[in-house]
């Protein structure tokens, strides 16, 4: 016969000795502890992300997703409670009344500090389990106040894997580029800089997507930037798709063979829009009318027939009849007569004059 855990904290805590069962004791037939309001089990899943001043890092998130599937195969009735300022709709530990709950089981990362030490006085009563955290100090108030420690790693134990690495399987989600620009002050009072950056953002962040923010600025001490095109166009060949408001955003990601969501930033159409036209490229969206319906058209299709028509204009940026550019029509307009190469394949020999 097992008892409400809430014996810990009564005559028998002083002892570590259980007490003699008293009228109205959570009794369970099978030998765990009840609610010792509502007389049934229920845990309260919580991790760092449940804290206010906590984070949700990816693998926090699947750990706990590793926790809900076992929790729903035993068929264990639980809630897990988010921080608000990461899920604003969901169940917040400051709605939460410890009373109806049996357990609680907390998640992930380092069983220490503050927060993990104020979930054991607020839900004294419950039995409290961690599991797949890191013990740094045995002895701390966060670890002692659980009941158990399912550790991941710590002093003395042969450590376990990371409940995130069998994690259910997760959807497939496009990869985005993201190339934006906030200069170009010689379009003057044309430039709809900021609102495009500001609209286009706000409508990737409802995307269900990876975003990775890029920049064409090459950089040879900046470790966050590439320092050659040879490392840009590696990451742009790699991606589903690219959202940008630069003409070369554009351009390379094509390039590459990539789709590109292409958004003219300058009131009336300019460069943005004259490249487009000259590759052959439909997925663009003036300034005037940047609305998500048509951003999400373009997206749509970007992800769809456009990533055959990306790969046929990069393609053909490369081959012997690829339209012609401003290069081919450079030596004639330099004016110079060619060098005549040496005899030998070496070094050119200049023209005599006649």
């Amino acid at each position: 016969m097992a008892f409400c855990p809430r014996w810990r904290h009564g005559a028998g805590a002083a002892t570590g000795r259980r007490p003699l069962p008293l009228p109205g004791d959570c009794r369970l037939s099978g030998g765990e502890p009840t609610c010792p309001v509502h007389g049934r089990q229920r845990i309260l899943v919580t991790g760092w992300f449940s804290f206010l001043d906590g984070e949700a890092t990816a693998g926090d998130v699947l750990a706990l997703r590793r926790v809900e599937e076992v929790l729903r195969g035993a068929g264990l009735a639980h809630d897990v409670v988010w921080s608000p300022g990461f899920r604003a709709d969901a169940l917040h530990l400051e709605d939460v009344d410890p009373a109806a709950y049996s357990h609680l089981v907390f998640v992930c990362g380092p069983a220490h500090g503050p927060q993990v030490e104020a979930l054991h006085r607020r839900f004294a009563h419950c039995a409290r389990i961690a599991v797949g955290v890191s013990v740094v100090d045995p002895g701390s108030p966060a670890v002692t106040g659980f009941d158990r420690v399912l550790a991941r790693d710590a002093a003395g134990r042969e450590p376990t894997p990371d409940l995130a690495a069998r994690a259910p399987g997760l959807p497939a989600r496009p990869v985005v580029g993201v190339v934006l620009t906030h200069g170009q002050h010689e379009y003057g009072r044309q430039r709809r800089h900021e609102e495009v950056a500001a609209a286009v953002t706000r409508w990737l962040a409802g995307k269900d997507c990876a975003r990775l923010e890029l920049e064409t600025r090459l950089d040879a001490h900046d470790w966050r930037l590439c320092a050659t095109p040879a490392q840009l166009e590696a990451v742009l060949g790699r991606l589903d798709l690219v959202v940008t408001d630069r003409l070369h955003g554009m351009v390379l990601a094509l390039r590459a063979g990539t789709p590109a969501l292409a958004v003219d930033p300058v009131a009336g159409g300019a460069k943005v829009t004259a490249q487009a036209r000259a590759c052959g490229w439909p997925a663009l969206v003036s300034a005037e009318r940047l609305e998500p319906g048509l951003l999400d058209h373009w997206w749509q299709w970007c992800l769809t027939g456009g990533r055959n028509a990306a790969r046929r204009i990069g393609t053909g940026f490369r081959a012997a009849d690829a339209a012609p550019d401003g290069a081919d029509e450079l030596v004639a307009a330099l004016g110079l007569r060619p060098a005549v190469q040496g005899p030998d394949g070496g070094h050119p020999v200049p023209r005599r004059g006649r």
